[in-house]
């Protein structure tokens, strides 16, 4: 099952990426309308759009969803019911193929909810009371996003139509600023942004291979890609000034607390989130092209890296502790090779696939109108980003060596393996190709030598901090236990878990509880369908006895009529 599922997708994406260059070779873009029922004058149509980003994104998808199902192929061989995962992985890729080749908000609804409903199927697969949490954590986080959308398509009538591809650019105007700031919170909430980031850590409770797929091209990616094709409408209003500020503060504070996590997996998607805070930053500026290059970029590198964290997990015998983790180089080359190129790739090391996307947009911002928070924010959070990379080598790769009751460790398997390798290529060769597709005119950045020295330094910085300080916390005792209170601040997200759950979710759902009973099982049954379905059957009953009577009714009111004209004619 899941080798035939790997190569119907290896083969869709090829296909899929070669339309896209067609498409940038030839400058073509195809709009498809296909009539689904016509009834009088009114025509129910679903529309398609085929131009290169559509094309080039769901080939990366297909392609990143054909690796993660056969890597699954040995991953969940223990799972009596891997075929109802292989299923559930299909059902999200083509909800995410939807989402993409939909220019219509009613379509892109399908996707968008499809999405909604898969992942939460697939965070609680596991079926414990830490994934039903997380399942319903991530459910009820992305549900505000849908009634966004919702609500948006309810704006949209106004314009004649829902196809948005064509009304982007019209909609500077103060009118549509409420259907902006809901299509910016539809994709803040699928993006995990503040102050909705809780549910992107939580979902980790869901099989690694899912969390590579929704990690790298799927479920987080949706709300970039919609940004990405309203982004016209963004240029010049105060919308983008608030999405660049959410942004940059959601990009340092996902890469300060990746710094006191010691969860392998969460530490990789704080990284997830402190990268869409970058797509999101450099898409609010006006750089549209450039966050989608970053968004196909980051998909090659951290899909591979949720799969070699995958590949330590199973061989540590399910540990995600990465205190209980140390000198992995040793035992498992081949996995520490790849865990090190997609963690290269992620700080943006010269000529990896980051470093074309990343240091560009570390330009660009640099370059443009942007006010020194923002600019301090940026700087910091790349810090931060190597930082966390070097301290998680460190930890897991390097160091002190705390797994010698494991010996089993090895990276033998060839089916968890050939997906790593060939994610491996693309973290090297695919940040240099998809820029000389992407940007084929040459561009020339001008600034002064020390903020181009700027990227560099903060680099070296962060990785000089991220090893050394986390040797020293090996070797010396721990200071941070004087600064307890800012460290919990610091590495709890800013408190976001505990208020999306216990303030947030609880109180929802009980004042939910109490609308339902006073609602649905009060008024509602007096005054609603259920109570005017009582009128009109008691008014019913009244008639039918009228009709049941119908000849003692009409014998009555012929001796009364016959006594009236005797009395008339007498």
């Amino acid at each position: 099952m899941s080798l035939s599922s790997m190569l119907f997708l290896l083969v869709a994406s090829s296909f899929s990426i070669l339309m896209s260059l067609f498409c940038i070779l030839f400058e073509k873009c195809y709009v498809v309308e296909w009539e689904i029922l016509s009834i009088n004058s009114n025509s129910i149509v679903a529309t398609y759009i085929f131009d290169w980003i559509s094309l080039m994104f769901l080939g990366f998808v297909l392609l990143i969803s054909s690796m993660v199902i056969f890597y699954s192929g040995d991953y969940m061989s223990g799972d009596y019911n891997i075929n109802r995962f292989i299923y559930l992985v299909l059902a999200f890729v083509f909800s995410m193929a939807m989402l993409i080749v939909s220019p219509n908000l009613i379509s892109i609804l399908l996707g968008w909810d499809g999405l909604g409903l898969v992942s939460y199927a697939l965070v609680i697969y596991y079926q414990n009371e830490k994934s039903a949490n997380a399942g319903m954590l991530t459910v009820l986080s992305n549900r505000i996003g849908d009634v966004a959308i919702l609500l948006s398509i309810g704006l949209m009538f106004k314009l004649g139509g829902w196809n948005f591809i064509y009304y982007t650019y019209y909609l500077s105007d103060m009118d549509s600023l409420v259907l902006k700031l809901l299509v910016m919170l539809a994709a803040m909430t699928k993006s995990a942004q503040i102050p909705f980031s809780a549910w992107l850590p939580a979902a980790m409770a869901a099989p690694t291979p899912v969390s590579a797929l929704v990690h790298s091209s799927t479920l987080v990616t949706a709300g970039v890609y919609l940004m990405i094709r309203f982004s016209p409408s963004l240029m010049g209003s105060g919308v983008s000034t608030l999405l660049l500020l959410i942004s940059c503060l959601t990009m340092f504070m996902s890469g300060l607390g990746a710094n006191f996590e010691y969860d392998l997996k969460k530490i990789i998607a704080l990284s997830t989130l402190s990268q869409l805070g970058v797509m999101l930053s450099v898409l609010s500026l006006g750089f549209s092209v450039l966050a989608f290059f970053h968004l196909l970029t980051h998909a090659l590198f951290k899909a591979l890296l949720f799969m070699c964290a995958g590949v330590v997990i199973h061989n540590v015998k399910e540990f995600q502790d990465i205190r209980f983790m140390g000198s992995l180089c040793s035992k498992m080359p081949l996995t520490s090779m790849c865990m090190n190129l997609a963690n290269l790739a992620l700080c943006g090391t010269p000529f990896l696939a980051g470093f074309y996307s990343k240091d560009l947009i570390l330009e660009m911002a640099f370059m443009s109108w942007i006010n020194l928070v923002c600019f301090i924010l940026y700087v910091v959070s790349t810090s931060l980003t190597v930082c966390y990379t070097f301290r998680l080598i460190y930890y897991s790769l390097t160091g002190l060596h705390n797994l010698s009751s494991y010996s089993a460790i090895n990276d033998s398997s060839v089916i968890m393996t050939s997906p790593m390798i060939v994610l491996s290529l693309g973290a090297i060769f695919g940040g240099a190709g998809l820029s000389w597709i992407i940007f084929p005119e040459s561009y020339m950045i001008c600034m002064t030598l020390s903020m181009k020295l700027l990227t560099l330094f903060i680099s070296i910085l962060g990785a000089v901090l991220g090893y050394m300080f986390n040797l020293m916390n090996v070797n010396y005792s721990l200071k941070s236990l004087n600064m307890y209170g800012m460290v919990l601040f610091m590495g709890s997200m800013w408190f976001m878990p505990f208020m999306s759950t216990f303030n947030f979710s609880k109180n929802s759902l009980t004042m939910g509880t109490s609308y339902y009973k006073i609602c649905d099982k009060g008024w509602s049954e007096s005054l609603g369908g259920q109570g005017l379905f009582s009128t009109v059957m008691a008014f019913s009953l009244h008639g039918q006895i009228f009709q049941d009577n119908g000849i003692k009714v009409f014998m009555k009111m012929f001796l009364v009529l016959s006594i009236t004209l005797l009395l008339f004619i007498i």
